[in-house]
Order: C-alpha cells, then structure tokens, then sequence
C-alpha cells in the first residue's frame, strides 16, 4: 500500500483552485456536471450493477446500495439545487470600524478539505462533492469496498467536468477502499481540515476514538414516534407506517414505537395490515406483545434490552407501551441517538413539552421522521444529519462548510 500523504498534499493544493472559482464558475460546473451524469445513466448503472452483483440480497445495505435511472435524476436534480444556493464563502458577517481608519471584518470562508468516510452508499459520492465545491472546498472521499465500483465512475465523471473548468482532478480525490488507508487519513491534520464519518455506529466510534482532525458525527439514527392518548390514531398509523417501511436502510427511518397504555389496545392492531404487508418484525415489551398477539400478528418477538436502542436498518422496530408522556421523555433520554424523535398528539401543551424537552437534531409533532433530509429542509443535498452540538446538528449542508476570517485593514495604527 503506497503512502496517501502526497494524494492528500495534492488535495490541498487543488482546493486552492477551487476558492479561486467565481459564484458562478461554481454554478456552471455543477450543472454540467448534472448533464454529465444524466449522460452516462447507463454506464453508472452498469458499474453500480457490478456493485449490487457481490452483496446478497439479504443485507439490509442493498437498498442504499442501489442507484437506478430515477435515483440518478435525483441526483443530478440535487446538483442543480445545489448550484442555486446562495455561495456561502466570502459573505461579510461582521464589519464595524474599531478606531478612525482602523476597520474589522468577518467573513466566511471555506473550511479547506473535507474528509468523508463512509459506507454503501454511491449517492454521497456526488452530494459530497457538489457540496464541497460549491462552498469552495476540495474533499476527500473514502468510501466502502462493497461500493467500490459506483463510487469509481462517479468520481471519474466529477474529474472530468472539474477538468474542462480547470482545476485540478484532485480537488474531488477518492481514495482506495481499503481500510489500511483510514488511519492514515484520521491522523493527516496538516492536510486535512475537518473528518465527517457517515455510516454505522462503530464506523463513527471508530473515527471518534482515532481521528486526530477535528470530526463531525453523522448518521447513526436510533429514532422514535410517541403516539399520545389524544391522537388521531389513523393519522398516527399513517405516519408510523410511512416512519418504517418507505425507506427502512436510512438514518431517519423509525426504530421504536412508544403508544400510550390508554389507547395501546386500539392503535397497535391498527399497524397489523401495513406491518404484515412489508413483514416487519416487531420486537415489543409484554403489554405490546400480548396485544398483537392476540390481534394474530405472525412477525412478533420478545423485546430484549438492547432491542430498545437498535437502529435496524430493515424491517423491524421496537415497540414499547408508557405510561404516559413523562415515561416517554425517560425512555428516549435513554435510548435516542439524537437524531429525529416525534410525537403524535392532539394535545398542544403536551406537544410544545415534548418539542421543548426531547434533546435531538430533529424533533418533530404529527409528522413522520422521514423529512429529516437536507432536500427536503431546502437545503440541497447533504453531507449527513449531525447528532452532535458543536459547529452543526441535524442536516450537515452546505451553510455549515465555511468557517470564519477576521479582516482587519488599517492605515498604519499601532495598539498603545
């Protein structure tokens, strides 16, 4: 395995030539790089297909995996949300004048290089990238073996369109998949500026424990729905539904159900239709058990523990019967990952509680957590959803690759 250190030098130097590209320099390269990816749908197709051809059928990850000619029009559509948005480097955030002649600004500029790691799944390839380049930025990019295939073409179809707008191939670096090159990149602080791992709770435990560059946790997603007494129990099952089958491989898809004792009886069998449909199988504590068994539903285990704090990925989820809404706050203090909670309620003060205390990224009242994306918060694609505090939580856009730069301009003042 050759040493990464002179691809990374090489990245730094190309990010230089990416802060140089005009606003709409960075527009046009983004739109031709959408036509450029609607172009070759079948070639991405292909490659992703070879992808799709070594992971069995069995693994949770195939979906995320997978890229079809629709998904390819997302993405291209996602580059041309991207190209509109306003270019957050260089916009003056502060200006004031500190003594007669002596003037301060902040400003925001680019961040550097971005270092993403990540799983299965080819489309951060391009939202990586689009984003990156458009807050002027270059990235580096490892991804996953099993994604190795899809990630490749789409890489080499980014250089190209970077190439016809002059800057250099290694402004958008992708890396070897293989895993001996992360310690390297985790520990590359002079060429490097910030690493975002994206993908399973021990590939973001990992990073946490060994990066040397400062680091932004997205992805693990162990979300909840409580459905409260007052609900409207049809609308509740709607949005349960939708919250675990429309797309069960993402961070935002549901992992526990929380359903009041009051009307527990009543709203689970309502789930046994849309449940069964998909089979989901549902780990859930004895009041739930013992309800949806006596309601006949075939896919129905014990709920263990550690059930209760599982981001499946798949068909299946957690279901729990409280007491009421102070058990429910309890429960997801206890086993949320800070991702995306909500709660199903007709009764206001009870929402306005539930939206003040439950401590997550996304928190929401009579919605489904699926909405937890930054397209659908308009803010184009996204780099991940980040569970933590510091510098961004929830949809890690494009708003969130810049940093600050005080500008101080004089004429020729001395500090007494």
């Amino acid at each position: 395995m050759n040493p990464i250190t002179p691809l990374l030098q090489a990245t730094q130097q190309a990010s230089l030539a990416v802060r140089r590209l005009s606003s709409d320099q960075k527009t046009a390269l983004l739109n031709r790089l959408a036509d450029v990816l609607l172009a070759h749908t079948t070639t991405i197709l292909t490659e992703n297909q070879r992808d799709l051809d070594r992971m069995p059928d069995t693994d949770s990850k195939k979906d995320r995996l997978r890229l079809t000619e629709g998904r390819v029009a997302d993405l291209a559509a996602s580059l041309r949300q991207v190209a509109l948005l306003p270019d957050p480097a260089g916009v003056v955030q502060l200006e004031r004048e500190l003594e007669p002649g002596l003037t301060l600004k902040k400003l925001a500029v680019p961040l550097g290089v971005v270092g993403v790691i990540y799983e299965s799944r080819p489309n951060v390839t391009v939202d990586v990238a689009s984003l990156c380049l458009r807050s002027g930025n270059g990235c580096v990019l490892k991804g996953g073996k099993e994604a190795d295939y899809s990630n490749r073409i789409l890489v080499e179809l980014i250089q190209s369109v970077l190439t016809e707008f002059n800057v250099p191939t290694e402004a958008v670096l992708l890396l070897p998949p293989d895993r001996a090159v992360v310690n390297e990149l985790l520990t590359a602080t002079r060429y490097v500026d910030i690493i975002i791992p994206r993908g399973s709770e021990s590939l973001i435990q990992y990073v946490r424990t060994h990066s040397l560059i400062p680091t932004i946790e997205t992805g693990a997603g162990v979300c909840h729905t409580y459905v409260e007494q007052s609900a409207d129990l049809a609308m509740a099952a709607r949005i349960v539904v939708n919250a675990k089958v429309s797309r069960p491989s993402v961070c935002n898809s549901l992992d526990g159900v929380l359903v009041d004792e009051a009307v527990a009886g009543t709203f689970l069998p309502m789930l046994i239709d849309e449940f069964t449909k998909y089979q989901v199988e549902v780990f859930a504590d004895d009041t739930a058990f013992g309800i949806l068994e006596r309601a006949g539903y075939p896919y129905l285990q014990h709920a263990q523990p550690a059930d209760f704090g599982r981001e499946f990925l798949d068909f299946k989820c957690a279901v729990k019967v409280v007491s009421g809404i102070d058990e429910a706050l309890s429960h997801i203090q206890a086993y949320s990952s800070k991702h995306s909670e909500a709660i199903i309620s007709s009764n206001q003060t009870l929402v306005d509680q539930f939206q003040r205390e439950v401590d997550a990224a996304a928190v929401y009242a009579n919605a489904s957590t699926r909405f937890t994306d930054g397209g659908c918060f308009g803010l184009g694609a996204e780099i991940g959803i980040s569970t933590q505090k510091l510098h961004a939580r929830g949809p890690f856009a494009l708003e969130k690759l810049v940093t600050e730069k005080w500008v101080v301009t004089g004429t020729g003042q001395i500090r007494g």
